[in-house]
């Protein structure tokens, strides 16, 4: 059971990229805190299992149907979201894509999908939400999901690496302007978790041998995001704006 000093309990939170991976996780997450999750993303029917998951674990959740890349879809998406559950207090703006491809190999339509999906699709939903948070209550938390990528590159991750550098950038400018309008923008960086996007890497030889070579040793438990997840978004971390927060095992400050 979470401790309702979490301050999750009776809000609105709106989950991007829900319907697998870390989205998944992070509405489950919400939900079992006392949230109202709005699960989002393009793939309804598994959107529907996830729902039903969480209706019999007790929670509540909605569903809408909306494709980041698409300013279209994500403003009926949040128009929708607004008059069948009500305004949004929370904002998990989690959708994104990997590419894995060295710098030289990557093609002009990959990167541009990454770009568009990781950064253009997270400013269309933040930009469109905490307008909304504005109008409606004057307050509100946002928490865009990055990457430790996004803090130090790594070999043949560059389009992805840019994009998550963006998107940290991109919360820190946030932060700034949106912080005397009551609203706080964090965000969370996961180190290596192994998810659908990246699992097969990580049961490879190669993929063990590097994870072996971290401070850590291994890859992180997605249990392990759960603490720092509700911290940025509930009462606990109202004092926290503008922060990007690794989650990583210590890979960060690890030597040269």
């Amino acid at each position: 059971m979470i401790s309702p000093v979490a301050g999750i309990s009776g809000k609105i939170a709106l989950v991007t990229g829900a319907s697998s991976g870390l989205g998944a996780h992070f509405s489950r997450v919400l939900a079992h805190a006392g949230g109202h999750v709005v699960l989002a993303a393009r793939r309804l029917q598994k959107l529907e299992v996830l729902r039903a998951n969480i209706l019999a674990e007790g929670g509540l959740a909605s569903v809408v149907t909306m494709d980041v890349s698409d300013a279209e879809s994500v403003s009926i998406a949040l128009k929708q979201v607004l008059e069948e559950v009500g305004p949004l207090q929370i904002l998990v703006n989690n959708a994104g894509v990997a590419d894995s491809k060295t710098f030289l190999k990557q093609e002009e339509s990959s990167w541009q999908r990454t770009l568009d999906v990781n950064l253009m699709g997270a400013w269309r939903v933040a930009q469109q939400v905490t307008s909304q948070m504005v109008a409606t209550q004057g307050s509100g938390v946002v928490v865009n999901i990055a990457s430790i990528l996004g803090l130090r590159v790594g070999y043949g991750n560059s389009a992805y690496a840019i994009s998550k550098a963006g998107l940290v950038q991109m919360t820190r400018a946030m932060a700034l302007e949106l912080g005397p309008r009551g609203i706080r923008v964090n965000a969370l960086c996961p180190g290596y978790f192994s998810t659908s996007l990246n699992e097969r890497y990580f049961s490879s030889p190669q993929g063990i041998e590097y994870i072996k070579s971290t401070p850590a040793g291994r890859t992180g438990k997605l249990s392990e995001l759960d603490g720092p997840l509700l911290l940025l978004c509930g009462d606990a971390g109202s004092f926290i704006n503008g922060v990007a927060l690794p989650v990583d095992g210590g890979h960060m400050v690890s030597s040269l």
